[in-house]
């Protein structure tokens, strides 16, 4: 039994060849407690170079809704009435603590993926400047004029 470190991506794969040809040793047999091993020292390795980010909250809630068969109605009572489901679902509002503790207590979804707050997709400041940049052109443009007749004009003094 020749157990060494895993730091690379070829002691990564050898050590899952090993546990392949080991599974299934009795356990308290010297091929058992090297798979024991192998099987820790593969599962640090991934946790550090394969980590899992959490799913979004929302996104938690809609796939538990669908593994059971269920809709959004299953929501009122547990997070409130329609308009507040309808609400928590489209991002709109986050998720209290109470609304927390019920989905945890009744979906038995982790708390931990619960308490994080919903991800919203990420506007770039460039993006920002740029959108707003076009939507002041088209602007322009259907009153006849365009950004650089717009910045030639002289900008009257305030009294």
């Amino acid at each position: 039994m020749e157990i060494k470190p895993i730091r690379s991506e070829t002691d990564y794969e050898a050590a899952l060849r090993r546990i392949e040809t080991l599974w299934g040793a009795s356990a308290g047999t010297s091929d058992g407690d090297e798979l024991d091993v192998l099987v820790t020292l593969t599962e640090a390795y991934e946790r550090k170079h394969y980590a899992i980010d959490r799913p979004d909250p929302i996104e938690a809630i809609k796939f538990r809704l669908e593994q059971t068969g269920r809709d959004f109605r299953a929501l009122i009572g547990v997070i409130g009435q329609r308009t507040r489901v309808y609400e928590v679902m489209r991002g709109a509002r986050p998720l209290s603590l109470n609304m927390i503790r019920n989905l945890h207590r009744q979906l038995e979804i982790p708390a931990e993926v619960l308490i994080q707050s919903a991800r919203k997709p990420a506007r770039r400041a460039s993006q920002k400047s740029s959108d707003k940049e076009g939507l002041a052109s088209r602007r322009l443009a259907s009153l006849g004029g365009t950004m650089r007749k717009l910045k030639d004009i002289p900008r009257r003094r305030s009294r």
